[in-house]
């Protein structure tokens, strides 16, 4: 093990240090214009706006710093991985069974393949996570179908690996094709969480005019649905 190698990988280190910061300065941005288009998202529609505009220069550059992220970090690997002895110790971890090394490497490029991500998309993957048990509005239907579906379901799990959500259906409709519950796998793109309930503050204010989607009454049936009058607060919390 020389010294050279050992200074290498401190400045990669270093390096991976700097990438880090700038992403999360980055997405602090985002993040800043994100509650700014939650708050007002009419300013878009404002002569002269460039929120879309600056948006999608950050994500620009949040794409190319994770692109960065992982290739430093793969050339770490690889840096250490020449640095580590060879020999006995090798010949004695090949002897683990075969079963054993293939689930470990599962697990390995599990873990490895969500580190590489972008705090941001790591913070994603943990909020879809938490909402276990909780209900949400689901795409049923595939993208390309002609006809779209949407029930309120119950989240049962979530794949950090695959990004998909189970979620099961607990009131499918009376018909003798949907007799009894059912389970959906279904990805990120068709799962839209509600606010909660206990937290007013979480509820989007939709201006007249937007297009949402609705609960039919007495149902867990969603339909499409134009807003003629948005939100009015009331004394009571009904």
């Amino acid at each position: 093990m020389s010294s050279p190698d050992i200074v290498s990988i401190l400045d990669n280190s270093k390096e991976l240090d700097r990438v880090r910061k700038e992403q999360e300065d980055i997405l602090s941005e985002i993040n800043k214009l994100h509650k700014k288009l939650q708050a007002t998202p009419e300013v878009v529609e404002k002569p002269g706006d460039n929120s879309l505009a600056r948006l999608k220069f950050l994500y620009t550059q949040a794409k190319e710093l994770s692109e960065s992220e992982a290739s430093i970090s793969n050339l770490l690997i690889n840096q250490i991985d020449a640095l580590l002895p060879t020999g006995p110790q090798g010949q004695t971890r090949r002897r683990i069974g075969k079963e054993g090394n293939e689930q470990k490497r599962k697990r390995v490029k599990t873990e490895s393949d969500i580190s590489r991500l972008t705090p941001s998309m790591r913070g994603q993957l943990e909020a879809c996570a938490n909402l276990k048990g909780e209900q949400v509005a689901a795409r049923v239907t595939p993208r390309n179908a002609d006809k779209d579906e949407w029930f309120v379901v119950k989240v049962i799990h979530f794949d950090k690996e695959s990004k998909e959500f189970e979620v099961l259906d607990e009131e499918p409709g009376d018909d003798e094709e949907s007799s009894g519950q059912r389970q959906y796998k279904l990805p990120m793109a068709n799962i839209i969480p509600f606010p909660k309930s206990n937290d007013p503050s979480s509820a989007q204010d939709f201006p007249p005019g937007r297009h949402v989607l609705a609960v039919y009454p007495g149902t867990t049936a969603l339909y499409k649905a134009t807003v003629v009058q948005g939100h009015r607060r009331r004394k009571t919390e009904e």
